[in-house]
């Protein structure tokens, strides 16, 4: 028994210094909007992880593997020769018209997350159109304590609502709302 007092000692003065010393937490966000179009139409648009044409701020899409699970992507942003993100399909059914893909490579200049992860729905929506739903989790740019105000979880949180809000406007600006 006196063998663990050292050793319960030492846990009790460190347990303070251990539990200030947590690096970030997982951020959620979750947009969505009612469109004007069946489900159908709007799935038409946006179901091909392949072809993200229909974002303002996605330049060019290219990719390999169509909607098939570990098909991957990369979006060049804004302009020939604009920043890129990569990702991959991890989920995608049809039927149910919802896919889920994770960022693979982006700069966190280009957008301040790390381990991103995203879900983009479309659903019927009562009396007649569609409802759609993007959401992500993910980390902070700057995985330590103290970020710089730009990779801070605020940061991430702005830019990840930014990009969901924007596509979701230029559905409801084609199909009207």
């Amino acid at each position: 028994m006196r063998l663990f007092r050292p050793f319960w000692l030492l846990f009790f003065l460190l347990l303070p210094g251990i539990a200030a010393a947590h690096g970030p937490t997982r951020q959620k966000v979750t947009l969505s909007v009612d469109i004007a179009a069946p489900p159908e139409e709007v799935w038409a648009v946006i179901g091909n992880f392949q072809d993200m044409s229909w974002h303002p701020a996605v330049f060019s899409s290219t990719g390999e593997g169509g909607n098939d699970i570990d098909a991957t992507r990369v979006l060049t942003l804004g302009q020939e020769g604009g920043p890129t993100i990569s990702e991959v399909l991890y989920k995608y059914d049809a039927a149910k018209m919802t896919y889920s893909y994770r960022i693979t490579d982006v700069l966190v200049e280009v957008l301040p997350v790390t381990n991103y992860s995203s879900h983009l729905t479309v659903t019927p929506k009562d009396g007649g159109g569609s409802h759609v739903e993007w959401r992500g989790a993910f980390y902070r740019g700057y995985p330590n304590n103290d970020p710089p105000p730009e990779l801070n979880d605020e940061a991430a949180i702005a830019a990840v609502s930014g990009v969901y809000q924007a596509g979701l406007d230029a559905l409801v600006a084609r199909f009207g709302q």
